[in-house]
């Protein structure tokens, strides 16, 4: 779903379309925001908190987006932010959280099953973890769980790779 934003600068009237995601009747965060509250949610896991500092080091953005970001998060809801005293995440946030950690451990679980290698994995799941509806993820669960469960697939699965890469030689 769509809306427009609109704004006058300079004496221009300006229409923005704004991305809703809607899932099952809620808003759902935008893929921005999925970033940053999964990296607040990895950080309070390993530190106990999250600072400015390090959610703009890890995600590679300026300190001052990150302000912004944690400002639309606590009138969202995934956080309660006090300037100059920090925030931490909602039950709300913290759920999300867990959710989209979820969502990027199992495409890393993935990956690694149909035998993509290590060093480009943490990318590709960056590029398309933002993509996928939740009902595609809890198709990968169940293929990842398929392979696993039985050895002799993904030894199968490897000689299917081999013969189609020794045709593309």
């Amino acid at each position: 779903m769509t809306s427009f934003n609109c704004f006058i600068r300079n004496e221009n009237i300006y229409f923005v379309e704004v991305l809703v995601l809607v899932w099952r009747g809620k808003l759902l965060p935008t893929p921005s925001m999925e970033d940053y509250i999964e990296q607040i949610y990895l950080l309070t896991e390993k530190k106990g908190f999250a600072r400015v500092a390090d959610i703009a080091e890890n995600l590679s953005v300026h300190p001052s987006s990150v302000t912004k970001m944690v400002q639309k998060l606590d009138k969202d809801n995934y956080l309660t932010y006090e300037k100059y005293r920090g925030f931490s995440l909602t039950s709300k946030g913290k759920k999300v959280g867990q959710r989209l950690v979820y969502r990027h451990e199992l495409l890393e679980q993935f990956l690694r099953v149909i035998g993509v290698k290590e060093e480009i994995i943490y990318e590709d799941v960056e590029g398309i973890e933002h993509h996928l509806s939740w009902e595609s993820i809890d198709r990968i669960v169940d293929l990842v769980q398929y392979f696993e469960e039985d050895e002799k697939r993904i030894e199968e699965l490897r000689k299917i790779q081999l013969k189609n890469e020794e045709h593309q030689q």
